[in-house]
C-alpha cells in the first residue's frame, strides 16, 4: 500500500518528457489490448506531451519521486466542448482534464483515483470550481472513476472524430 506522504502532484517539466511519453505508450498499449479505439490513431504524440509540458498543462503524480501518473490540465479551453448533445452543469470557467496515464509499475493501485482528488485540489486552488472530462464510451476504467468521484453524465462530445461521454464535477 502506498503512504499518502509518498505521493506528490506537481506541474510536469522538460526533463519529464521521455517517462511522460514512455507511460503514454503504455497506456496506448493498454488501451488496445483491451479492445478500446481511443488513443489507437497516433494521438497522442510525442509532440502533445511536449506541447502540454511547455504550455504548462502537464502535471505529474509521482511516488517515492517516480512518475505514476500523468495528466493534462487545462483552464477553460476546449472547443469541443462548447457543442455538447446534452447540456453542462455550469457554464462558468472550468478545467479540462485531458490524457490520463498510468504507468505500469502503478497500475492497479489506485492512484488514477487519487489523481482525481490532487485535480480537486488544485482546482480549487486556482478558484475555479468546475472539471470538465471525457472519455471514450469503451474505457470502462475510466468511466468508473468518473461515477466514483461523482462525476455527472453531461452528454457527448464529438472529439477527435469521435463521440465521447462528458462529465463534469461541480466542486462546492
Amino acid at each position: 500500500m502506498i503512504n499518502k506522504n509518498e505521493i506528490h502532484f506537481r506541474k510536469a517539466n522538460t526533463s519529464d518528457i521521455s517517462v511522460i511519453w514512455e507511460i503514454i505508450q503504455q497506456s496506448i498499449e493498454r488501451r488496445r489490448i483491451d479492445g478500446s479505439t481511443q488513443w489507437q490513431n497516433g494521438y497522442p504524440n510525442l509532440q502533445t506531451v511536449e506541447s502540454d509540458v511547455s504550455k504548462g498543462f502537464g502535471h505529474v503524480l509521482t511516488v517515492d519521486n517516480k512518475i505514476a501518473v500523468y495528466v493534462a490540465l487545462i483552464f477553460n479551453d476546449e472547443p469541443a466542448y462548447s457543442s455538447i448533445e446534452g447540456a453542462w452543469l455550469t457554464t462558468g470557467e472550468f478545467v479540462v482534464v485531458h490524457r490520463v496515464a498510468v504507468s505500469e509499475n502503478f497500475a492497479g493501485q489506485g492512484l488514477a483515483k487519487k489523481l482525481f482528488d490532487y485535480i480537486e485540489e488544485y482546482t480549487k486552488s486556482q478558484n475555479v470550481l468546475s472539471i470538465k472530462v471525457d472519455t471514450n464510451f469503451d474505457n470502462l476504467a475510466m468511466l468508473k472513476i468518473l461515477e466514483s468521484k461523482g462525476y455527472s453524465y453531461c452528454g457527448e462530445v464529438v472529439l477527435a472524430g469521435g463521440a465521447r461521454k462528458a462529465f463534469e464535477k461541480v466542486l462546492m
